[in-house]
């Protein structure tokens, strides 16, 4: 069965070599958007013989072809995604790199509502939110209570053997 990126090949008029549907495959099959070297891993590892150079000739290949889109989220690496992905946006967490997909049809209005009240018919859009996950206060860890300075009679009680304090000793009788 033909992947969805190996099927947008084929339509597109590209010669199918062995590597390319194994790239193919990969592509479609990837949960996140991948960048070329975490392509590679994925590819090589279900055929050997597919090198680096390869993987970029044909990312490159399929980029010019309008079959994928290529991304920056930061990170000095370029990310692909499929050009046919439906209409969506990107939240980046800027710790870990991943990103999560997302569509708001608030979000989709309000942006077309602008578009209109500034004079222009929105063509396209693209949104990307770099963002840190906010731990909630429970989950955080608790710093450590200040410890409290020690008076003479915390001591005297900290101190489980401690014999209570004698009185102190009357002064001796004069002989």
């Amino acid at each position: 069965m033909q992947s969805r990126i190996e099927r947008l090949c084929v339509e597109r008029g590209l010669k199918m070599t062995g590597q390319r549907r194994v790239i193919a495959r990969v592509l479609s099959d990837a949960a996140d958007h991948p960048d070329v070297e975490e392509l590679y891993r994925l590819a090589a590892a279900l055929d050997s013989r597919i090198s680096i150079a390869t993987v970029y000739r044909t990312v490159r290949l399929l980029e010019e072809k309008g079959i994928l889109e290529r991304r920056d989220f930061g990170g000095g690496r370029a990310r692909y995604e499929p050009t046919e992905h439906g209409q969506h946006h990107h939240l980046i967490d800027v710790e870990t790199g991943r990103v999560i997909e997302f569509g708001d049809a608030e979000h989709e209005q309000l942006i077309r509502a602008i578009a209109a009240r500034l004079g222009f018919d929105l063509v396209s859009h693209r949104l990307e939110l770099f963002g840190r996950r906010v731990v909630p206060a429970e989950a955080r860890p608790r710093p450590a209570p200040e410890p409290r300075p020690r008076t003479a009679a915390r001591a005297r009680q900290a101190e489980p053997d401690a014999a209570p304090a004698a009185a102190p000793a009357a002064p001796a009788a004069a002989s």
